[in-house]
């Protein structure tokens, strides 16, 4: 069977446009493997009617609804492999299957990497996160750490100070503020700390100190990290998909890639804050796009 179009990725992108091409009709394979960015997060907010959801329970719900439209088919497998032959997709899965489809949309998101200190990852999820909009509410008012090694660490420090006037900033080592944005840091009692960080002191993932390796610590009870953000597979890249300063596939206003039948969704386009809203926003708006071409060719 060839398909009308192969969704990569069973994130909200992935899900919204599952749900938008079975409404629509279309006949479509959605390829989940069941490993979500997301894993360590404990609730999702900022969508309207799912605030505070859990992301498995988003997921059930995402996938009794798809499975309402017959056209739709949700396949637990990894895919390993994407070809183009004569404008018709191959997708291996690891498994050795081979599906064919005449388009793609690519939710496959991204892989955030932290700096690379010691025990990062033990408090990652449950006191230090990623998204002050995702997750500033929870640590309002607190005595909040912000953690980056990147230039954006300045813009960072301004959005966090909507949620705590209690805020510190480590460069772990870099030198990566000007003086005129330590002065304005300082004018808000906003304290930098470019000392590398040794590691952090905590229970159960609960954030209590940051250690430095010049032996100095420093009393918080959570705050936010700047990770490296890199496309999570390559399939993009290997078929020529164009990409954006970001790392993201550039895409027009339907999602669709420079390559003809590649489209792009979610965060794997990289265009706007990594938040489960837009990412289903972009995923609804690709599948319009697969639906508007299929509609065109059917009429040419």
């Amino acid at each position: 069977m060839q398909y009308d179009c192969a969704i990569i990725g069973g994130g909200p992108a992935g899900l919204n446009a599952a749900l938008v091409l079975g409404r629509a009709r279309r006949n479509i394979i959605l390829f989940d493997n069941n490993k979500p960015r997301n894993a360590v997060t404990h609730e999702s907010h900022g969508f309207i009617t799912r605030d505070g959801v859990k992301p498995s329970e988003f997921r059930m719900i995402a996938h009794r609804e798809i499975s309402r439209y017959p056209s739709a088919e949700i396949a637990n497998h990894e895919i390993t492999a994407v070809s183009k032959d004569n404008d018709i997709f191959q997708l291996m899965t690891r498994e050795g299957r081979t599906v064919e489809a005449k388009n793609i949309i690519l939710a496959t998101g991204l892989k955030e990497i932290l700096p690379d200190i010691s025990g990062i990852h033990d408090f990652y999820g449950t006191s230090l996160f990623s998204c002050p909009y995702c997750d500033g509410w929870e640590l309002r008012d607190k005595r909040l750490v912000i953690i980056s090694e990147g230039q954006n660490i300045f813009h960072m420090a301004k959005l966090v100070h909507n949620w705590s006037r209690d805020i510190i900033l480590c460069t772990n080592g870099q030198q990566n503020l000007t003086s005129e944005q330590k002065a304005k840091l300082q004018s808000k009692n906003i304290q930098v700390f470019e000392q590398r960080i040794s590691g952090f002191i905590g229970q159960s993932g609960h954030l209590q100190q940051v250690t430095f390796e010049d032996g100095s610590t420093v009393n918080r009870a959570g705050g936010f990290v700047t990770p490296v953000w890199v496309q999570a597979v390559s399939f993009g890249e290997r078929l020529g998909c164009e990409t954006n300063q970001m790392g993201g596939y550039v895409t027009d206003s339907y999602g669709k890639t420079n390559i003809h039948g590649v489209y792009a969704a979610g965060d794997a386009s990289v265009i706007a804050p990594a938040q489960l809203i837009i990412a289903a926003a972009e995923g609804s708006r690709a599948a319009i796009g697969v639906n508007t071409a299929l509609t065109e060719a059917e009429f040419e």
